[in-house]
């Protein structure tokens, strides 16, 4: 199956015009690091956090699908208002569920900056996607955080 269109547009083109025209932002998807003690104040604090890729990428907030709902109308675990999408190229590897997501570089906008979410479940992957696409939920509620 060829990568063009019928307009003689390809994929690989369209994938090169989207890294560099919408993919702006640096993001780090990581894994928290476990808690390590802290001789000097004798508390547990969060130990350094394993980053998975870091690079190109783009935060959207998205509507995603509706409610979800379990036994007796109870909301689904995942259920939330806060529903976003990151996109990376296709050669960033996968986020997995639990993994987490961060902007350390916003070209556009600031208040990206450092602002967490939570990966919702394995990156979506398809014949002809031209950008990873990841659903995330919000964890960071302040601004500042």
């Amino acid at each position: 199956m060829s990568d063009t269109t019928a307009e003689g547009l390809t994929l690989g083109a369209v994938s090169d015009i989207v890294k560099s025209k919408v993919l702006v932002d640096t993001v780090q998807i990581f894994q928290p690091g476990p808690e390590v003690l802290d001789p000097d104040s004798g508390e547990y604090v969060p130990g350094p956090d394993t980053v998975i890729y870091e690079g190109p990428g783009a935060i959207f907030a998205q509507g995603g699908p509706g409610i979800t709902l379990s036994l007796e109308g109870q909301a689904y675990v995942d259920d939330t208002s806060d529903r976003f999408k990151l996109l990376t190229p296709l050669d960033a590897p996968l986020a997995s569920r639990g993994d987490q997501v961060r902007v350390t570089v916003a070209t556009q906008d600031g208040g990206l900056i450092n602002r967490v979410w939570r990966v919702l479940d394995l990156s979506d992957a398809g014949t002809l996607a031209i950008v990873r696409t990841t659903w995330l939920d919000q964890n960071t509620q302040t601004a500042g955080s």
